[in-house]
């Protein structure tokens, strides 16, 4: 609209461009024409110390600008009118189909279903002349995509990291600034056990393929491995309802610190690693299992990654070569390959599969800090960047991403789907994002003042052996969350 026309000077080149784009927006009848003469007359009664002429091009402006907003109220009765008579179209044809209650059964969702689609077409045939009101049209029903299932409280500080376990009982594992790591029941959202062995923030938790053991990373300049063996609680409807009533309590923003203290102090607690890992001179920001769980990899703010033998603990490689300090490594889940992120804007490629050769290969393709880098199933590297980008490559030709995800905030350590190998990317800004491989958004996870982040996201693990809670995120408002991300409609929708 022409409304930034109306502060200039009433010069001669300036009144002949305002004509000119009027002209394009002016759609008005022959009644409406006869406006401007009736408010010139208003104007020679009234006060005011601007000048006529200057008065009578503001007036025309602010006409033209109320005959716009007539003519997209008018069209947006039209099409409120069309959607109403589909409405009752619709509720006709099941009336006659089934002869049964709308309000029932599979003739509601069918219904429910076509009039969304049906909306949908008609906005988006009407979005060029109407997006400014017709905005506010939803679809009557929606399906619900992705859901928050629960929240796991207890922690003190920021969660750095989180990991669901490899082998049964599968339970949730979070590595926090507070100098803990917990195992929670996934379906109870209860603390099962701590791991208190850490003399500063644990960055990284990551479990053993096959045994019960966890490895976890830590500002104290060490990697610890720790057995661990847990008990899920048995199913009771009536106490799992009240623990989660408990949790909403204990989530309130004021009042963290005695509902905290209250659910870790009855969790059984281990203090001593089976094994510690202890060749870095800064602080250890990740570490991850080689396939078969015999070897571990760890990165650090050293500048250097290092890879140690898990029966001895001994030292095996020291993978040096980035510029600055590393922030995330990753190993391929069935090859010898580990991937590794620096603040040096690459990645590294470590290859391990011929055990004469150690090759590794370098990769420029962001222009900030990488955050984190992670195989898939396949043959590609997925790595996020505090530049905003998201990039996903093709192990077999690394020369040039074959997607670009852009975003509008840093992203932190992202994680792929196995099956469905969608990418969930967690960012400062407290959002979570879905995607797919080719980088089309599908969807964006709720967030408000009840549900979700309060702060920066800091990581996302799937788990898709839970089908009621398949994608876990967490972040430094002290919470871990469980979502349920209903995939088949997802990418339905997509």
């Amino acid at each position: 609209m022409p409304v930034e026309s109306g502060s200039s000077a009433a010069g001669r080149p300036v009144k002949q461009k305002r004509k000119s784009h009027s002209l394009s927006i002016r759609r008005t009848n022959s009644t409406e024409q006869e406006r401007p003469g009736m408010q010139r007359d208003m104007l020679e009664g009234q006060d005011s110390k601007l000048p006529m002429a200057l008065r009578s091009n503001l007036l025309d402006l602010f006409g033209q600008i109320e005959r716009e907003f007539e003519n997209l109220y008018i069209e947006n009765l039209e099409l409120r009118r069309e959607i109403d008579s589909l409405n009752e179209r619709l509720a006709g044809e099941g009336q006659t189909v089934d002869g049964g209650d709308l309000s029932k059964g599979a003739l509601k969702t069918k219904a429910s279903h076509s009039t969304s689609q049906l909306s949908q077409k008609l906005k988006t045939t009407y979005k060029a002349s109407t997006s400014k009101i017709v905005s506010s049209f939803k679809a009557t029903t929606s399906r619900a995509v992705c859901q928050l299932v629960k929240e796991y409280v207890g922690h003190r500080d920021g969660i750095w990291d989180l990991a669901v376990t490899r082998v049964q009982p599968l339970v949730l594992g979070t590595a926090s600034a507070d100098h803990c790591s917990m195992l929670w029941s996934i379906e109870t959202g209860k603390c099962l056990l701590k791991y208190a062995g850490h003399a500063g923030s644990v960055n990284s938790i990551k479990f053993h393929p096959t045994e019960q053991m966890a490895l976890t990373a830590s500002g104290d300049q060490t990697a610890h491995i720790w057995r661990y063996m847990v008990q899920l609680p048995l199913p009771q409807p009536p106490a799992d309802t009240s623990a989660s009533l408990d949790d909403d309590g204990d989530f309130s923003d004021k009042d963290e610190a005695d509902g905290e203290a209250e659910g870790p102090s009855e969790c059984p607690t281990i203090r001593v690693a089976t094994t510690t890992l202890k060749s870095h001179q800064g602080v250890v920001i990740a570490a991850d299992w080689l396939v078969g769980g015999k070897q571990v990899v760890t990165a650090s703010w050293d500048r250097a990654a290092n890879l140690y033998d898990v029966e001895t603990s001994e030292l095996v490689h020291a993978l040096t070569g980035h510029d600055q300090e590393l922030t995330h490594c990753c190993t391929h889940p069935t090859q010898r390959l580990v991937v590794t992120s620096s603040r040096d804007t690459t990645f590294r490629l470590w290859d391990f599969r011929d055990p004469s050769i150690h090759s590794v290969n370098v990769f420029q393709g962001h222009t900030d800090t990488v955050t984190s880098a992670v195989f898939t199933v396949g043959d590609n590297v997925v790595s996020g960047s505090d530049d905003r980008t998201v990039k996903v490559w093709d192990l077999k030709n690394m020369r040039s991403p074959i997607a670009t995800i852009r975003t509008d905030s840093a992203v932190n350590r992202i994680s792929v789907s196995a099956n469905q190998r969608i990418i969930a990317l967690p960012h400062d800004n407290r959002q979570v994002r879905l995607f797919d491989m080719s980088g089309v958004r599908l969807a964006r996870l709720p967030r408000s003042n009840r549900q979700g982040h309060r702060r920066m996201v800091c990581c996302s693990a799937w788990n898709e052996e839970n089908q009621a809670c398949n994608l876990f995120t967490c972040g430094f408002d002290r919470q871990a969350i469980g979502w349920n991300i209903n995939i088949p409609a997802l990418l339905q929708e997509k």
